[in-house]
């Protein structure tokens, strides 16, 4: 049997060397200019029409079409979506899904919501690829990702607030004077794929200890962190440091952010997926 996976472009995988992978765009509107999220796009040339817009910027999610040409070839199909609480990627693959296995008998696939974006949905990739390697039965891979799931968690920290100001997500005078004063916001994905503010400080380093401390109250004792940043290497790289001081086996490592994410999470922002103790 054919396995693969499948992610829309939130998950920031754009190729995946240990399985037969696929990645569908999300696409960023910025008044009549679309930015399809394919891993090629000009990002600094989308955050610079962003800035220069007056109106109110958009996402939209992969169509019925584009998730269906990303199933084709494949027998057993494992597609992992951002969280259905902010986006409409998961009704749409499970609409493509259903429609598709009608006129593909034999296909199975199965749409896994991830409560989540970037990083963590890049850890469930992970993690399927090796369940792939271990020869499992797709009842069974769909049940030992369920239960992986429990375990994966992202947090994020964001310098600037102006595109959520801009659409209506915060109140403007509030996000300029964050920006002003140098706040970091600190938040993570609740259990129900929302967003939930954790803090708020000022200075990298005090951005770092408030994730580590993060990380080992919700059972972090090791294992995988996956870092997505946008144009923000330094504090990333400087993250990566201090959990492996603490943790030298720690499986730690460090992507850009694609369109999408970095559209949510704006300039110097970055995201944490990691693993707990998996007990």
């Amino acid at each position: 049997m054919n396995y693969r996976i499948v992610c829309d472009s939130s998950a920031n995988l754009f190729s995946f060397k240990d399985a037969d992978f696929r990645s569908v765009p999300l696409t960023i509107l910025v008044e009549n200019v679309s930015f399809v999220d394919d891993g090629l796009v000009n990002i600094k040339a989308m955050e610079e029409a962003m800035r220069n817009s007056k109106e109110k910027t958009g996402s939209s999610c992969p169509n019925i079409y584009q998730w269906q040409q990303a199933f084709e070839g494949a027998d057993c199909i494992f597609c992992v979506t951002i969280t259905s609480a902010l986006s409409g990627a998961y009704n749409s693959a499970l609409q493509a899904a259903e429609q598709y296995m009608q006129e593909h008998p034999g296909v199975q696939i199965y749409i896994i919501d991830s409560l989540s974006t970037g990083p963590e949905m890049a850890l469930i990739a992970e993690k399927l690829a090796e369940l792939f390697k271990e020869n499992k039965d797709f009842e069974t891979i769909k049940n030992e990702i369920t239960e992986y799931q429990h375990h994966t968690h992202l947090l994020y920290a964001l310098q600037s607030l102006q595109n959520l100001a801009k659409n209506g997500r915060i109140n403007p005078a509030v996000a300029k004077v964050l920006g002003l004063l140098g706040i970091h916001i600190i938040g993570r994905a609740s259990p129900q794929g929302t967003v939930e503010l954790v803090d708020k400080c000022r200075g990298a380093k005090k951005v770092n200890k408030i994730i580590l401390e993060e990380l080992e109250k919700n059972g972090y004792n090791g294992r995988k962190v996956r870092i997505s940043h946008n144009n923000n290497l330094e504090d990333a790289g400087s993250l990566k440091l201090e959990i492996m001081a603490k943790y030298p086996f720690a499986d730690v490592s460090i992507i850009d952010c694609g369109a999408l994410c970095s559209y949510y999470a704006e300039e110097h922002g970055f995201l944490i997926g990691y693993e707990d103790s998996l007990q």
